[in-house]
């Protein structure tokens, strides 16, 4: 990175746009809201597909969140009040028990997390028709690829890559795209929603 972003409180998050909710599944497959995931604590959301490949895409915004949970969980101030939500935008292939298997995998938390760690949710949706008020709600636009030939779906999908800083009352406080999504930004960004909560460096 070649800027050293401002400091933590240092400048103000604009509020937004209210989180949208919608029904979801976790990963032991239980209808949930997703307002159950993001009510209450700081929540870092980034849809996504287990099968993306793009390395500016899905694994990109993997990696970011990978290194700004092992950093948040440096700050004993941060437990409780933050949490990490990757909702898939496949939820034909990506059933409950393949983000549980992928999170896994991915050093994510199924359901739940210990008492050392923080959340991170693996979601996804019965259908495509339950996601898509969703990713209406929240402006995550997503094209199914196709095969021109024949017509038929490629299991792959076109979209931005989009992830989502939510406050602890559901409002949208910053949208990430590839270009943004750079660790030590949105860290500084999370502390600096901390100090607005009245959190206090430990």
């Amino acid at each position: 990175m070649d800027f050293v972003p401002p400091a933590a409180g240092s400048y103000k998050l604009e509020r937004i746009q209210p989180a949208t909710d919608g029904a979801v599944l976790d990963a032991e497959g239980k209808r949930r809201r997703l307002a159950d995931f993001t009510q209450g604590r700081i929540t870092l959301l980034a849809f996504m597909y287990a099968s993306c490949v793009d390395p500016n895409g899905c694994p990109y915004a993997l990696t970011v969140m990978h290194t700004l949970k092992a950093e948040l969980e440096k700050l004993p101030e941060a437990r409780g009040r933050i949490g990490f939500v990757s909702l898939s935008f496949d939820p034909e292939r990506d059933t409950p028990q393949a983000l549980a298997h992928y999170a896994h995998e991915h050093g994510g938390h199924a359901h739940g997390s210990a008492a050392q760690h923080l959340a991170w949710d693996f979601l996804t949706t019965r259908s495509r028709r339950e996601l898509l008020p969703i990713l209406n709600g929240f402006g995550q636009d997503v094209g199914v690829d196709v095969d021109k030939a024949t017509g038929k779906p490629l299991g792959t999908y076109s979209h931005v890559l989009k992830v989502f800083l939510i406050d602890r009352q559901r409002m949208v406080r910053e949208i990430y795209t590839t270009d943004y999504l750079l660790a030590p930004m949105v860290l500084n960004d999370i502390k600096t929603l901390l100090m607005e909560d009245g959190v206090r460096r430990k």
